[in-house]
């Protein structure tokens, strides 16, 4: 929507000296870096990175910042993975004037991040062995099993 209302090259002010619509193609990753990628490397690179919060979803999901942050990083990679796939490149378009221009994507992507920290800030992950089960007894007892005891 940005990209089609506003020039490229433009900038239209949003408030003055806080924000500005400011449309930029971004062939590279974050701020640019990369660019010297082919886009499908940088497909490739985003999959992987979304491959590996996606497999390790189990440590994040125990408290509400950790479905959050798993859903907004997802989403936004998405987004960019999208974009790149249709256009070779990300529109970045969000102009804050102290940092360089991003996207909605981008703001979903480290808010995420941030949602994912403070889970894993806010306790363990559920299913790892040594955490104690709800009713107080021991998480694992293998020894006892061995033993013919009850579990």
């Amino acid at each position: 929507m940005v990209a089609s209302g506003v020039e490229p090259g433009a900038i239209q002010t949003v408030v003055p000296h806080v924000l500005a619509l400011a449309p930029r193609r971004n062939p590279g990753v974050a701020f640019g870096l990369l660019a010297h990628l082919p886009p499908a490397a940088t497909i490739v690179l985003a999959l992987t990175v979304l491959a590996v919060v996606l497999y390790n979803r189990s440590a994040w999901s125990v408290t509400a910042a950790g479905h959050w942050g798993l859903g907004l990083m997802t989403g936004g990679a998405l987004a960019n993975i999208t974009d790149r796939l249709r256009f070779g490149y990300v529109v970045d378009y969000l102009d804050v004037y102290v940092w360089p221009v991003f996207n909605l994507a981008d703001t979903a992507i480290v808010i995420g991040a941030g949602l994912l920290l403070l889970a894993l800030r806010a306790g363990a992950p559920r299913g790892h062995a040594g955490r104690a089960a709800d009713d107080g007894r021991p998480a694992c007892s293998t020894a006892r099993s061995r033993q013919g005891g009850e579990i």
